[in-house]
């Protein structure tokens, strides 16, 4: 059970709450374009996205977590490397599609957050598309499962998450249907049942 903002005294309580506040935050990010203010396709601007969505829920809203913390069978970047990693992670190149992907699933390794890396990253992955390449991804085109096991093979193999975000892609960059897609906190199966700290 993670400390809460909102009095929340169960998993379930506290994950139907937060989803509730995350996407009215997440509405308002995009309709404010407060998102054009964040740097793109950096650590920052990630801690700014997060920030922004969790900032009512959780104390650690932006901040980088000190747990270490695992999703079924697969260990994120170590806590106490992961302040390195994510500037390693900043001087990534992102000009083009195969780049932009690199980056965005170094970043997934890295999990710089305690909860909310899904949402979060997912909006910053769509930032560096549009600005880089004027689209973004339409994430109801996505198979939930297939795109959990290939993200989850991504570190080994990267062809398989790459052709999958590919064929998603869209040039309605300004749509905000599209947009909130990726905001929704069960799409991708996202939840609070699958994470898990560890004491490594």
């Amino acid at each position: 059970m993670l400390e809460n903002k909102l009095g929340a005294k169960n998993p379930l309580e506290l994950a139907e709450m937060e989803e509730k506040i995350t996407k009215k935050k997440a509405l308002e990010l995009f309709e404010t374009q407060k998102l054009d203010n964040f740097e793109i396709g950096t650590f920052a601007g990630l801690s700014a996205i997060h920030k922004f969505l969790f900032e009512d829920v959780y104390e650690f809203a932006g901040k980088i977590r000190k747990e270490n913390i695992a999703k079924n069978n697969f260990r994120f970047a170590s806590a106490m490397y992961l302040e390195n990693a994510l500037l390693e992670i900043d001087k990534m190149p992102q000009s083009n599609f195969d780049e932009i992907i690199e980056k965005y699933i170094e970043m997934n390794i890295a999990h710089p957050f305690r909860e909310g890396n899904g949402r979060s990253t997912r909006i910053w992955l769509d930032a560096i598309l549009k600005k880089e390449l004027k689209q973004v991804i339409d994430w109801s085109k996505i198979n939930k499962q297939d795109y959990l096991l290939a993200m989850e093979r991504s570190p080994i193999k990267n062809l398989e998450i790459k052709t999958l975000l590919k064929n998603a892609l869209t040039n309605q960059i300004d749509d905000r249907d599209v947009y909130m897609k990726g905001i929704d906190a069960s799409y991708l199966y996202e939840g609070y049942n699958l994470y898990k700290a560890q004491d490594l």
